[in-house]
């Protein structure tokens, strides 16, 4: 049984027609400019926003799904101070994520280290 799956997988991939794309893999080519400016310190500085945005982005609906809870807890004491304790939490992780941006941004400022220099906000321009 295995043998004959394997078989029709093999003969699937010969049948199948195959595309390729014309890809220039030069160093020098303007596509890869900015890779090659690429340092340890840029690749840290982009996964810390990245974290902080994903997190920030994660307590936000968690904020959402609280409030939607508590109208949909239709009276039910339970089931309010559950909501309730939820938009708290989120709340509370919220205040934090943007405490620990704005310290960053303050080390920034006074030490002159460039901890999020690759955070951009982005804007409908």
């Amino acid at each position: 049984m295995v043998q004959k799956f394997k078989d029709l997988v093999q003969y699937a991939a010969i049948a199948a027609p195959v595309y390729a794309q014309d890809i220039k893999l030069i160093p020098n080519d303007s596509n890869w400019n900015n890779l090659t400016k690429l340092t340890f310190g840029g690749i840290i500085s982009g996964a810390i926003s990245l974290v902080m945005l994903v997190v920030a982005l994660v307590f936000f609906f968690i904020l959402i799904w609280g409030g939607l809870k508590w109208v949909m807890s239709e009276g039910d004491q339970k089931a309010v101070e559950a909501a309730r304790a939820q938009i708290t939490n989120a709340l509370i992780g919220l205040a934090i994520v943007f405490a620990a941006f704005a310290i960053m941004k303050l080390i920034e400022t006074v030490f002159g280290i460039q901890l999020l220099s690759g955070f951009k906000v982005p804007s409908f321009q």
